[in-house]
């Protein structure tokens, strides 16, 4: 008898295998957008030093761990083909396990951001909502190559960024700081399309269309590319008509480093996207920060 049939006797999952199932690690692209919300919101102090954690609480452990608890359940048969070592398919989180604790973490946040705010309580429940249609039916957004990495991209970069300002103001962002978190959303557009490259296989006998699926490897890594690329120019701009040269110049650098990388990860996309992500997203992050601290303290 194998672990997987081992694991199919379970009743209740184990505590290590709810957080393998909530992720941890994908946990760091919302609340380093959202501490670059608050960092642009030039608000964070002592005072705010509580509202601060609980909104990176907010949004990595909670909705971030929600959305990715959700997508696993919902990605059951193409987990069983791409990962079934996974805790749904493997039997680790058995049963309904993983539906319910999706739901229960949807409550959660809920709650807590009603806490938070007008604007972060709006900000968060657009956010639930988006990961329920990404992933459950009958929207199930991710089929679509072109909906569903936008949806990431706006819950994983633009919302947190704008739920970062909004709580620790309570206000509305100005246009300023929506248009530079708006375009770092559109430039994490081509990140999630970098990241569908894993799920080919599977991705292609469930019939989700993904670019890396419809446009092919090499189309679909040239075009993430173009989208992150144009993104960080239109920031750039927009520094360079705030004259914040410096905070221009040191976006233009980032943006150079990653050129270079994506220059080489465009030869093999498929094999190289993993080595990408590593090196040119870091930059990008980076670059996020920086333009934070340009609006927040320059």
């Amino acid at each position: 008898m194998n672990s997987t049939e081992n694991y199919q006797h379970k009743t209740f999952p184990s505590i290590s295998s709810i957080i393998i199932l909530i992720k941890p690690i994908t946990w760091f692209p919302p609340m380093w957008a959202f501490l670059c919300g608050a960092v642009s919101s030039s608000n964070i102090s002592l005072d705010t030093s509580i509202i601060l954690l609980i909104g990176l609480i907010l949004s990595g452990p909670i909705v971030c761990g929600m959305s990715q608890a959700i997508n696993d359940w919902c990605d059951k048969e193409v987990d069983a083909i791409n990962e079934p070592s996974r805790p749904i398919p493997s039997g680790k989180v058995p049963g309904s396990w993983g539906f319910w604790i999706a739901v229960f973490m949807s409550i959660i946040g809920i709650v807590v951001s009603w806490f938070l705010g007008f604007w972060g309580f709006i900000a968060t429940v657009i956010a639930i909502s988006c990961a329920w249609a990404y992933s459950a039916e009958p929207l199930r957004l991710k089929r679509s190559g072109i909906i569903g990495p936008g949806i990431v991209a706006l819950c994983y970069e633009g919302l947190p960024w704008f739920t970062g300002v909004a709580i620790l103001t309570s206000q509305f962002p100005s246009i300023t700081i929506l248009l530079v978190a708006g375009f770092y959303a559109f430039g994490a557009y081509g990140i999630m399309v970098l990241n569908d490259f894993k799920a080919i296989e599977g991705d292609q006998k469930l019939g989700i269309n993904s670019l890396p699926v419809t446009l092919g490897p090499k189309k679909a890594g040239l075009l993430s590319c173009l989208i992150m690329t144009l993104a960080q120019i239109v920031v750039i701009g927009i520094f360079v008509q705030l004259k914040m040269y410096f905070i221009a110049f040191i976006i233009f650098i980032l943006l150079c480093t990653q050129i270079v990388a994506m220059s080489k990860m465009l030869k093999n996309p498929k094999k190289l996207v993993p080595w990408y992500n590593g090196t040119g997203v870091l930059s990008y992050v980076i670059g996020m920060m920086i333009s934070a601290i340009g609006l927040g303290y320059f």
